[in-house]
């Protein structure tokens, strides 16, 4: 058992509709097997549980374990590459690189590269796009399942469009991924998402047995892109002359439903937006992504105006870096920019969308996504060098609200100490 003295922020009520930040500056949580069973003041704590070891964190600051909706375990050797838009980058930087987890040895290097990039930033649970090949899928799963973070995930099936070790055929996808499927979906904290990379790159034959996998293992998960690109747009749009928008080519194949993330939606139509709303899928927010492949600006305002559920994603790696306070401050950026109009954003909507939104769109809230009695401990520990600048900015900030805004504007996973998952260490 164990007492973490720390300074927390949180979001348990969702900004999005009036909630506001949570913030103690001295709390005492109670952590026994990997579930918070108190919250209180320190004395309190140490009394009712004096044989617990106390772990003193008011040096920085308690939150959440960080929750990415889509990040590429292929990508993360190809991070930093500039100047191109989306289809471009696929074909020069993207593609190429995803080729060469057919090698059983790349792949599992690729795997410890990309999980250490996750842990180091503080994110605890995770969409992941998967790789093409069945073989380094069971290399991440049984990697991920080693280091213990929340993942879902899987095979990415495509037909058409992409490098031919790419491709695969209807039979050999459902064989695979009915395989990876049994092998992992469920396992410890691992479960297993449908993936079919885009319909510009899958048929509708394609991603009609992604459906028949979804109504066939109840509790899997679906994951794609979706209005990333007006050229991807229009294109999906010609090879899908019968579809009403590019939602409806995964609707009708059977891939829409309250299980669905959706990475980057920076186009959509008001029809989408009220369809998604209806089934309850989500749209995994990528700001940098949006930014460094000139993607545009996402509507979040429309989102959450519809009812559509928003989280944030990294997109690594579109994305410049695995660190979701990144993606906090792009998004808050892109909002202030947006001609259209913007959504005004605090550091507590932020927050929200970095963790407890996160744990919304993975049905994960029953477990994390804040630091409440009942929850898992799930939780990254904010301590920069004395003297950095983030910790200036910390030991003069007027408030909790300006406190966590320059943990957004500065952070970065170096300032990330600790890290846990279910009360186990997996950073520090």
């Amino acid at each position: 058992m164990f007492i973490y003295r720390a300074r927390v922020f949180d979001t348990p009520s969702d900004p999005f509709a009036g909630g506001a930040l949570r913030s103690d500056s001295d709390v005492a949580i109670v952590v026994d097997d990997g579930q918070i069973i108190a919250r209180t003041d320190f004395a309190a704590a140490a009394a009712k549980h004096s044989d617990a070891e106390v772990v003193d964190l008011r040096a920085g600051v308690l939150i959440p374990g960080l929750i990415d909706t889509h990040v590429h375990y292929p990508q993360v050797r190809a991070i930093g590459y500039l100047g191109m838009p989306l289809l471009d980058w696929l074909d020069h930087c993207a593609l190429p690189e995803e080729t060469k987890l057919g090698d059983e040895a790349y792949a599992s290097a690729v795997a410890g590269d990309f999980l250490t990039g996750l842990t180091s930033a503080g994110t605890t649970s995770a969409m992941v796009f998967g790789s093409h090949f069945a073989s380094a899928m069971d290399t991440f799963f049984s990697q991920a399942a080693e280091v213990g973070l929340r993942i879902t995930s899987g095979l990415v099936t495509s037909d058409r469009i992409l490098p031919e070790p790419l491709l695969t055929s209807v039979e050999k996808s459902v064989s695979e991924s009915q395989g990876l499927i049994d092998r992992w979906h469920g396992q410890g904290r691992l479960r297993y998402a449908v993936t079919p990379r885009f319909s510009f790159s899958a048929g509708q034959e394609l991603l009609a047995a992604g459906g028949q996998l979804v109504a066939d293992n109840p509790g899997i998960w679906v994951t794609s892109h979706l209005n990333e690109n007006r050229d991807e747009v229009a294109g999906v749009a010609e090879m899908f002359p019968e579809a009403l928008d590019y939602l409806d080519t995964y609707d009708r194949a059977g891939l829409l439903n309250r299980r669905t993330i959706l990475a980057h939606n920076v186009h959509p139509s008001d029809r989408e937006l009220a369809r998604m709303a209806e089934v309850g899928a989500a749209s995994a927010h990528c700001p940098t992504s949006n930014s460094n492949l000139a993607s545009g600006f996402f509507p979040l305002r429309r989102h959450i105006e519809t009812g559509v559920r928003v989280a944030l994603g990294s997109d690594v790696g579109a994305g410049t870096g695995f660190s979701l306070l990144k993606e906090g401050v792009q998004a808050y950026f892109m909002q202030q920019l947006d001609p259209s109009g913007g959504l005004p954003l605090t550091s507590a909507h932020l927050l929200h969308l970095a963790t407890a939104a996160g744990a919304q769109a993975l049905e994960l809230s029953d477990e994390v996504g804040d630091l409440s009695v009942g929850k898992r401990f799930d939780a990254a520990y904010i301590a920069p060098a004395e003297g950095q600048p983030l910790a200036v900015g910390l030991e003069h900030a007027s408030s909790d609200e300006d406190a966590l805004a320059k943990i957004f504007a500065m952070g970065t996973p170096a300032d990330i100490a600790r890290v846990w998952v279910d009360g186990e260490p997996v950073k520090g």
